[in-house]
């Protein structure tokens, strides 16, 4: 019923591990199950641990299904969610929902457990006992080897009132507990009945009933030091229990914070010092520590720290539905790693760490090894790949050797600390990815697609050239590229790569090389492909092409139009064909050699070229038999003028006369560009290259932020050593200098950008040239000669099939939309084609989603530093196993089923497992909820009315109730009806082959 979860009794529990695991080799969805090493012990407690990782005490450790899919992913140290005075529905309403945003450094606006207290404790002690059970079932490690370890807060008040002082208790000695003596007594039964095929009853009994003996105190922000202190001192003294205290990263002080967020790209994090001055503060901090553990050296215990807390940031974005959300992952890194190195500093390595934030599979390693363990990730695992991200800690730790903690190495740290504010892994870009998600909603069923693929304007078949190349196949992964890519030397050069922009690698690293790969399939195959025999295409009956202009655009159509079948024809005014690219942009961008390449692919079909011919009317053109005209002029005039007073060079007439003619050319010593596109950069990147420049300045009234130029051409601008001048508007140039208005962000504008505001200031720059670059624009002429509508802007009006007002006449590229990318042009080309001559460009499609399923479903969770390999084997295959709602759930809510007859799997939404945290609806790569929008399993009559999800009830046998498009009816799914096929075989799937689902102890929900 919307976020209530409703726990599985362990009866359910345990059948559901066994069944999956037998089914399907996975635990909880977790494919890649952990076999440790029973050689290795780490000592702690007086126990040991076989790995010195696990899940962080949020939401990846609230329920019993979490805390053993971690379990399975190799984790045997678990901090579990805290509990405190308030709980239950009473928490759960005053925690705004959706509640977590992992994108990038994540954020969060939950606190304790939403179950209650009791609910809670019977979820750890269901956990504890699974997880002794398949340790030994399932050959996992030793039963032993893990421990459990409270969270408790947040005031001691709390803590000693009735129901937290019996968790702690209970949790100490469980074996009283109702809970714990059923899982005794199903287990036993479990051994008796031969479910259990390698646990003995000796094994049941010799389960602990004692499941923790440490503790992590957890305070809220402001908790003064002597109500910090008091807890701890209960927690060792009464309690008997090893200790740790949890940190915030606000002892590192405001301005430490803000100085190195700031530093590392993230300014735009919102934070006062509020909390700064009202939490624990350094000076208190230490000696509180020093008594602390002075009193656990006396008791025989252990005690230490635990670093982080997560770090309270404003919202300003809309990110969450709250005032205030707490920040976690790689923007805390950098903090909570200073924290550790002050500490261990203060305490000569002595004071034990129990690290979590920001902790990764690229510093997990730098963290054991400088002895700060035991590790707990949350954000990681909360990112696609989810738990299986767990079992790559594991490998990575496999040289670390089992032994006790001695001391951290202060001096490893101090490096670690060095790196994670130089090396780049913890910087924000400078620009942020733009979103991910595709415009479509979420379907119910068949759902899974390559975001790659469809965000790019041509629908490049991505992952079927990527397969291609990754197996060898060149030649085929170039037939796959020329099939809707006409330009692909162009493009595997000078592309934006939207497609990188919306591959799911981004959550892992980094977007995959694509358009890298494609340059490299097309320099392996070219000259084969180029040589083999054309294959004749059936000529377009009466059809006869003029194309106007041999840009990319005019290129691109040519080719489409001549594979056809139809007679082809371009003009070029120009002596060369090629356009904006042969013309404009510059030489250390792309190569000649690359743009005669795709010329001569482009006549491949049989479409000729004429150059130096400009056309100026159709009228000739018709009586020569021509029947349609591609009008592929490009945006050829200059940028509207800039400056009140004084004279700038336009930016086209600077790239052509840099690219052929350079030696002419006197800029001066200063150089200024207007502009914050990509033709900008290449202005500027131009500009630095020529003789006698000694400054390149580009001014933008915006930030860096908020210029169009990609993320890729400002990077190559800043290593050129370009100057960037921010919140600056330029009025006027006049001796040598260019006065600009000083500005600064006000409210966004309708495209989401912040509008700059002039403040009145005024800054002055040396200038000896001024360049505008700041939209090239269309030359109407040739379509006002044509009497071709236009709009407002001066562009042609077209319909669908870009065919303008005038029959026949099309307009495409550039000389339509305005200066845009080569891959636009390309597109537009493709459609005309198809307006044309009704040519379709799809023959490779279904090949985007033949990826072999267990190859890729391997690739899930697995990061890499090494991103320079080519081709680039890191892709997911979204089309053929996305899953990314599966993986992303802590709860695991969200579960892909095999469904016979249909060629991909079905997500199935566990409306009793979930909470509503929202995070799969972060990751999925629809503007969907999966959580919402997909088939829905009830386990009760109350819950399903209570939701407005489509989905279902079992009620008896294969009899379902079902809300399906609107209705609710009684369906016998057993039987075909006039119900949508796929979804009756889905449904029937779930019932006959996924009873474990069913949890048949989980409220009124079916009889089986």
């Amino acid at each position: 019923m919307s976020d209530i979860m409703r726990p599985i009794p362990f009866r359910d529990l345990l059948d559901w591990v066994l069944t999956e695991y037998k089914k399907n080799r996975s635990i909880f969805g977790v494919r890649k199950v952990v076999q440790r090493d029973e050689e290795k012990r780490f000592p702690i407690f007086g126990q040991t641990i076989e790995t010195v990782y696990g899940p962080a005490a949020g939401p990846n450790t609230q329920l019993a299904q979490n805390l053993i899919a971690a379990y399975a992913g190799g984790s045997s140290w678990f901090e579990l969610k805290t509990v405190q005075k308030m709980d239950g529905r009473e928490l759960a309403k005053c925690v705004p929902k959706p509640c977590i945003e992992m994108r990038d450094e994540g954020y969060n606006c939950e606190w304790s457990t939403e179950l209650t207290v009791e609910e809670a404790l019977h979820e750890y002690i269901k956990a504890w006992f699974i997880i002794h059970i398949i340790a030994k079932e399932f050959d996992l490690g030793d039963p032993d080897g893990i421990v459990f370890n409270m969270s408790v807060g947040y005031d001691l008040d709390g803590i000693r009132q009735p129901k937290v002082n019996h968790f702690i208790d209970t949790m100490i000695d469980a074996s009283k507990d109702e809970v714990f003596q059923d899982c005794v007594e199903t287990s036993l039964e479990a051994v008796r009945s031969k479910k259990l095929h390698h646990v003995t009853i000796r094994d049941i009994r010799r389960i602990p009933s004692r499941i923790s003996d440490s503790v992590t105190e957890s305070t809220l922000h402001g908790c003064p030091p002597a109500e910090i202190e008091a807890i701890a001192s209960y927690m060792l003294k009464t309690k008997k229990l090893n200790t740790f205290v949890k940190c915030n990263p606000t002892l590192l002080g405001y301005e430490y914070a803000r100085r190195t967020l700031d530093g590392l790209g993230f300014d735009y994090i919102a934070f006062d010092d509020h909390h700064f001055t009202t939490d624990l503060q350094w000076k208190d901090a230490v000696p509180m520590l020093e008594r602390l553990q002075g009193e656990a050296d006396e008791l025989g215990l252990s005690f230490g720290v635990k670093l982080t807390n997560t770090f309270p940031v404003d919202v300003k974005a809309h990110e969450l539905p709250s005032e205030e959300m707490y920040m976690s992952g790689r923007a805390l890194f950098p903090l909570t790693i200073e924290l550790v190195r002050r500490l261990s500093e203060q305490f000569n390595g002595k004071l034990r760490i129990s690290y979590c934030g920001g902790a990764d599979y690229f510093n997990i390693h730098d963290l054991v090894s400088a002895g700060v363990w035991p590790v707990t990730v949350a954000s990681t695992i909360l990112k696609p790949g989810g738990y299986e991200r767990l079992s790559q800690f594991y490998e990575v730790l496999s040289d670390i050797p089992g032994k006790a903690f001695t001391k951290v190495d202060v001096s490893a740290v101090t490096k670690l600390e060095k790196r994670a504010l130089e090396s780049g892994r913890y910087s924000k870009p400078v620009k942020p990815l733009p979103s991910m998600k595709v415009e479509d909603s979420l379907p119910l069923m068949n759902c899974f697609l390559a975001p790659c693929t469809t965000s790019c304007p041509i629908h490049q078949d991505i992952p079927a050239y990527l397969q291609a190349m990754e197996e060898g196949r060149p030649y085929d992964a170039f037939r796959i590229i020329v099939e809707k890519n006409a330009l692909p030397f162009i493009t595997g050069t000078l592309c934006p790569h939207t497609c990188a922009d919306r591959c799911m690698r981004n959550h892992y690293e980094e977007g995959l090389h694509i358009r890298e790969v494609k340059l490299q399939a097309a320099e392996s195959a070219y000259d084969t492909y180029m040589s083999e025999p054309k294959r004749p295409a059936p000529k377009a009956s009466g059809k006869k092409a003029a194309v106007i202009g041999a840009g990319p655009a005019g290129l691109a159509s040519a080719f489409f139009l001549s594979r056809a079948g139809v007679e082809t024809v371009v003009f070029e005014k120009r002596p060369e064909a090629g356009g904006i690219v042969k013309y404009a942009i510059p030489h250390f961008r792309i190569e000649d050699r690359k743009i005669e390449k795709d010329v001569k692919l482009c006549q491949r079909f049989g479409a000729r070229i004429i150059t130096g011919k400009e056309i100026t009317d159709l009228e000739q053109l018709k009586r020569d038999g021509f029947t349609d005209f591609v009008l592929a002029t490009g945006a050829w005039k200059g940028s509207a003028p800039v400056l009140k007073e004084g004279k700038s060079m336009d930016a086209l007439d600077f790239l052509t006369a840099v690219k052929y003619g350079q030696d002419s050319l006197n800029l001066g010593k200063d150089v200024v560009v207007i502009g914050g596109g990509n033709t900008a950069m290449d202005v500027a990147r131009a500009a630095v290259r020529q003789r006698g420049v000694r400054t390149v300045r580009l001014v933008y009234r915006r930030t860096k932020r908020y210029m169009p130029a990609d993320e890729e051409e400002l990077r190559m601008a800043l290593e050129d050593g370009v100057i960037f001048e921010e919140l600056l508007a330029p009025v006027s140039l006049k001796d040598g200098t260019l006065v600009c208005s000083v500005m600064k962000l006000g409210e966004p504008d309708e495209s989401g950008r912040r509008r700059p505001v002039d403040t009145g200031e005024k800054k002055l720059l040396p200038a000896d040239t001024v360049i505008t670059a700041v939209g090239e624009r269309i030359d109407a002429t040739l379509y006002e000669k044509l009497s071709v509508k236009l709009d407002e802007k001066g562009r042609p009006v077209v319909d669908e099939q870009l065919q303008t007002s005038r029959p026949h006449i099309y307009a495409v590229g550039d000389g339509r939309r305005g200066p845009a990318t080569v891959v636009k042009a390309i597109a537009d080309a493709a459609r005309c084609a198809q307006a044309i001559a009704g040519a379709h460009f799809d023959r490779y499609e279904e090949e985007n989603a033949a990826g072999d399923e267990a190859t890729l479903l391997r690739k899930k969770g697995q990061l890499t530093a090494e991103l320079s390999q080519q081709p680039d084997p890191r892709c997911l295959g979204c089309a053929t196993v996305c899953e990314v709602c599966t993986d992303v759930c802590p709860n695991r809510a969200n579960i892909a089923i095999k469904v016979p007859g249909l060629k991909m799997d079905q997500i199935l939404h566990m409306d009793g497992m979930c909470n509503e945290c929202g995070n799969c609806a972060v990751f999925c790569p629809y503007s969907g909820r999966p959580y919402k929008d997909k088939l829905t399993l009830f386990w009760s009559k109350e819950d399903m009315d209570s939701s407005e999800n489509q989905g279902f009830l079992v009620l008896k046998g294969t009899n379902v109730r079902l809300r399906f498009a609107g209705t609710v009816q009684e369906v016998d799914v057993a039987e075909k009806s006039d119900l949508y096929e796929p979804l009756r075989k889905f449904i029937l799937e779930v019932i006959q082959h996924h009873s474990y689902l069913l949890a048949p102890g989980a409220g009124e929900h079916a009889e089986l």
